[in-house]
C-alpha cells in the first residue's frame, strides 16, 4: 500500500518561539531572538521574514518583518476598542502565509466574546495582511479597530545584539491612507510605505470606524512596501488580487507541480518530504542577476541570506529535489568568488565566500563588509557541488562556464588555505572581527580536546581535509569528461596521495577513529565527535578504517537514537544542551548517515535515518536547525534547543539526502546511465518517488515493500540497479 501523496497531506506545523542565546557565533554576537509570547510565528519567502507573537502582533524585541537584512516595520498591534485581542491559535499554509485567530474583550449584553478577529499574513518583499471582523452577536457591533505601526529600520545584526535603539533617526509622514517611514544610513535610505485604504491615518497608528452586521463580517485589506534608496520593491502580493493569483502563490504551485513528489505507507516520512520541499522552495532567494536561477539562503529567520558552506550542502543534500538550485549557487558563489586580498573581510583570491549581507550597517556584519569569506570549507565544497551537478546532468556548456571558478578554488586550497606549508587547510582568523573557528562547528568552543580543553587555530579539520579530497578527485571526473587526460591524471595522482596522508595523519589508531583536526603544532585533537561522519561522505576513509568508523558513529556515545551527536557523551566538553558539544544537527547526521551507506554499512544507516525521521515527527515534519542531544533512553522524544532557527536549509535539505542515500542513486547523466541500489528500512514500507530530475529527463521509481524495484520514464537513460551495492551490509 502507498499512503497519500504529500500534497494531501494536512500542514499541521506551526511556527517555532525563539529564546535567546549567546551561543551562535556565526554572523556576529551570538544568535537570539526572544520571543515575546510563547507560540510565536515565523513567515519567511526570500529576503523577507516576520516574526511575531501568537496573535500576530509584532512588538517584541526581536519581532517585526524583515527585508533584506534590515527591520522595516518594529511594532504591528492589532488592537479592538483601545483593547488588545486574547489569541486563540494560528497556522502556517505555506511558508510565507499565515492565519491568526483571536477575539476581541467581552461586549455590553454578551455572557462571551462575540467578535472574533481573523488575520492573513503574506510576506514577499514586503507584506500584505487581509483582515476579517466576525460578529457572531445578536445585533450589530460597532467598534474601533486600530493598528498601531512603526519603523525603526534597525540592522539585523543589531536586533540581534539587542541593540536596534542605536538605529537611525526616522522621519514619518501620516498621509491619506498611507502611512509613511525613512531612514538614512549614509548614503543609502530605507524607506516603508503602509498602504490602508479606508483608513484614517495618524503618526503611530491607523484606525477604522467599523460597524460589523449580527452575524456578518467585515474584512479590508493594508500592504508593507519596502522601499531602497527610493525605489520602491515590487508588491508580489498586490492590494485587490486573490492570493492565489500573486506570483509567490504560483511560483509555489509551479514548483510543487514540477518538483519531485513522495508517496509512503510511512506518514512521518511523506509529511517530512513534503516539508522538506516546501521550506526549501520558501527559502529560495532571486538572484537578479540571472532571473530564474535562484539561490538558497541558509535559514530563517536570521540567515535569508546566500551562505557559502549552507548554501551548498544544501545543494548538495537535495539534489534529487531541485538540481537548479545548486546551478544557481555555484553561479551567485562564483560572481562573488574572491578576487583580492582583503584582511577585514579575510577575501582571498579564490576563496568562497561565507555570507553575503545587504543591511542598513554592514559595519555590523562579520569582517565590517558585505562580503565575509571566513569559511575553510566553502571552497573544497564549490568544487564537489560542481562536480555532482555534472553527473545529475549540467549541460556540459554550463559546467565548462564554472570550471574557471573551480580552478582558482583549487588554487585557493593550495596557495592560501594552506598557512604552513604542510599540505593540509589550515584556518586563523585574520583579525578578531572575524570568527575563531572557521569549520561548520564554528562556536568558540565547537573544537575541542578530549579533555575539553579548547583547542586555538590554525586548526586543520578532518571534514575540511575529506572535502579537499574529494575536491580534487571531482576535478579529475571533469577533466576525464572534457578529454583532458593531462588534467585528469594530475588531479587523481593528487587526490590518492592526498588521501594515503590524511588517512595516516589524522588516524588515531590507539583509540580506532578519527581526530577531529591537527592544532597549530600538528598534534592530534582528540575528541570523539561526529566529523568524521563528513570523511565517509566525501569517501577519504579506507577501507580498513571505515567499519571502525561505522561503530564508533552508531556506539551509544555519539548515536542518540534522533540522530548522531556533534560530541560523545565520554567527552570532556559533552553537552546535550550545548550548540556544537554534544547537540544533534540534522544536516549532520545526514552526511553521516550518506557516507554510512556509501561504505556499504547498510543497518548503520538506516538505523540512522529510521530515528532521524522519528524526530522530525515530533517537530511536525520540519527538522530544526539542532536539537538537543538527550539519548532515547532519557527522553521519550527529542528535546528542543531553545535557539534553533527553523526553517533551516540544510536541516530542511537532510531528509532528502538520507534518503536519496538509502535509495542508493548514483546518476552519471553525461555517460546515460543511473544506478540505483535501495535499502529502505521496514518501517518505511513502499516507496515511491515521482519525476526526480536528471539533466532533461524524468524518473519515477517504485520501491515496495518486499523489496522489489521499478521504474518509469527517463527514456534517454539506463536504468540499473546495482545489486552488489543493495546486498552489502556492515
Amino acid at each position: 500500500m502507498i499512503a497519500q501523496r504529500s500534497s494531501d497531506i494536512p500542514d499541521s506545523t506551526a511556527g517555532h518561539p525563539l529564546a535567546h542565546s549567546d551561543a551562535r557565533q556565526r554572523a556576529g554576537s551570538g544568535f537570539g531572538a526572544e520571543s515575546s509570547e510563547r507560540g510565536g510565528q515565523i513567515l519567511v519567502e526570500g529576503t523577507s521574514f516576520s516574526v511575531s507573537g501568537p496573535g500576530g502582533d509584532m512588538d517584541g524585541p526581536a519581532e517585526g518583518l524583515f527585508v533584506r537584512d534590515a527591520r522595516i516595520i518594529s511594532r504591528w498591534r492589532l488592537r479592538v476598542d483601545g483593547a488588545p485581542l486574547d489569541p486563540l491559535g494560528g497556522y502556517t499554509a505555506e511558508p510565507f502565509a499565515g492565519t491568526f485567530m483571536a477575539r476581541s474583550r467581552l461586549r455590553d449584553g454578551h455572557v462571551e466574546p462575540t467578535v472574533l478577529v481573523e488575520r492573513r499574513r503574506y510576506v514577499a518583499s514586503g507584506m500584505r495582511e487581509d483582515l476579517c471582523v466576525h460578529n457572531y452577536g445578536n445585533e450589530p457591533a460597532g467598534l474601533t479597530l486600530s493598528l498601531e505601526v512603526g519603523a525603526d529600520f534597525a540592522d539585523l545584526f543589531a536586533v540581534k545584539a539587542g541593540r536596534s535603539a542605536e538605529a537611525a533617526p526616522v522621519a514619518v509622514v501620516a498621509g491619506v491612507e498611507v502611512w509613511s517611514a525613512s531612514a538614512r544610513y549614509g548614503q543609502n535610505e530605507r524607506a516603508v510605505h503602509v498602504l490602508a485604504p479606508g483608513a484614517t491615518v495618524a503618526t503611530d497608528s491607523l484606525f477604522y470606524k467599523v460597524v460589523v452586521p449580527a452575524h456578518g463580517q467585515w474584512r479590508t485589506s493594508i500592504a508593507v512596501v519596502a522601499a531602497i534608496d527610493g525605489e520602491e520593491m515590487p508588491m508580489r502580493f498586490p492590494l485587490g488580487v486573490p492570493v492565489d493569483q500573486a506570483s509567490p502563490s504560483r511560483e509555489i504551485a509551479e514548483r510543487h507541480r514540477t518538483s519531485p513528489t513522495l508517496r509512503s505507507d510511512s506518514l512521518p516520512l511523506t509529511l517530512t518530504i513534503a516539508r522538506s520541499r516546501e521550506d526549501l522552495a520558501a527559502l529560495r532567494l532571486s538572484d537578479p542577476a540571472e532571473p530564474g536561477l535562484d539561490v538558497v539562503a541558509a535559514g530563517a529567520p536570521w540567515f535569508m541570506a546566500l551562505f557559502g558552506r549552507d548554501s551548498l550542502v544544501t545543494s548538495s543534500l537535495g539534489l534529487a529535489l531541485d538540481p537548479d538550485l545548486a546551478l544557481g549557487t555555484l553561479r551567485a558563489l562564483a560572481r562573488h568568488q574572491g578576487r583580492a586580498i582583503d584582511p577585514m573581510s579575510e577575501e582571498e583570491p579564490g576563496r568562497i565566500l561565507h555570507e553575503l549581507r545587504f543591511g542598513t550597517d554592514v559595519s555590523l556584519a562579520l569582517g565590517g563588509a558585505e562580503r565575509y569569506f571566513g569559511s575553510v570549507d566553502a571552497t573544497p565544497l564549490f568544487v564537489i557541488v560542481l562536480g555532482q551537478l555534472a553527473r545529475w546532468g549540467a549541460a556540459p556548456d554550463v559546467v565548462d562556464e564554472l570550471l574557471p571558478a573551480a580552478d582558482a578554488a583549487l588554487r585557493w586550497i593550495e596557495d592560501y588555505g594552506d598557512k604552513d606549508g604542510d599540505g593540509y587547510v589550515e584556518y586563523l582568523r585574520s583579525t578578531d572581527r572575524g570568527l575563531r573557528n572557521q569549520g561548520w562547528k564554528d562556536s568558540a568552543d565547537g573544537i575541542n580536546y578530549a579533555d575539553g580543553t579548547v583547542a586555538h587555530p590554525p586548526i586543520a579539520l578532518v571534514e575540511v581535509q575529506a572535502y579537499v579530497y574529494a575536491a580534487y578527485a571531482a576535478r579529475a571526473e571533469l577533466a576525464q569528461r572534457r578529454g583532458d587526460a593531462e588534467s585528469a591524471s594530475y588531479w587523481k595522482e593528487r587526490a590518492i596521495s592526498f588521501k594515503r596522508r590524511f588517512n595516516e595523519d589524522f588516524w588515531l589508531a590507539d583509540r580506532g577513529f578519527f581526530a577531529v583536526g591537527l592544532d597549530a603544532e600538528k598534534r592530534p585533537i582528540d575528541a570523539l565527535a561526529s566529523n568524521m561522519g563528513h570523511a565517509l561522505w566525501a569517501n577519504a576513509v579506507e577501507p580498513e578504517k571505515a567499519t571502525l568508523v561505522a561503530e564508533r558513529l552508531l556506539s551509544p556515545e555519539l548515536f542518540s537514537g534522533y540522530g548522531i551527536r556533534t560530541l560523545a557523551t565520554t567527552m570532556g566538553a559533552y553537552n546535550p544542551a550545548s550548540y556544537h558539544n554534544g547537540s544533534v544537527w540534522p544536516h549532520d547526521t545526514a552526511l553521516c548517515a550518506a557516507g554510512l551507506r556509501r561504505y556499504g554499512f547498510v543497518r548503520h544507516a538506516q538505523l540512522v535515518a529510521v530515528g532521524l525521521l522519528e524526530a522530525a515527527a515530533y517537530f511536525s515534519g520540519r527538522l530544526p536547525e539542532l536539537f538537543c542531544g538527550f539519548g532515547k533512553e532519557e527522553v521519550p522524544g527529542p528535546v528542543p534547543y531553545p535557539a534553533a532557527g527553523s526553517p533551516q536549509a540544510w536541516a530542511s535539505a537532510a531528509p532528502v539526502g538520507v534518503l536519496s542515500a538509502l535509495l542508493g542513486i548514483d546518476p552519471d547523466v553525461p555517460q546515460r546511465t543511473v544506478r540505483f541500489a535501495p535499502a529502505l528500512p521496514s518501517e518505511w514500507g513502499a516507496v515511491e518517488l515521482d519525476d526526480i530530475p536528471l539533466g532533461s529527463e524524468r524518473l519515477s521509481v517504485v520501491v515496495r515493500d518486499d523489496g522489489r524495484f521499478s521504474w518509469t520514464g527517463a527514456q534517454g537513460l539506463s536504468v540499473a540497479v546495482d545489486e552488489s551495492r543493495v546486498l552489502a551490509t556492515s
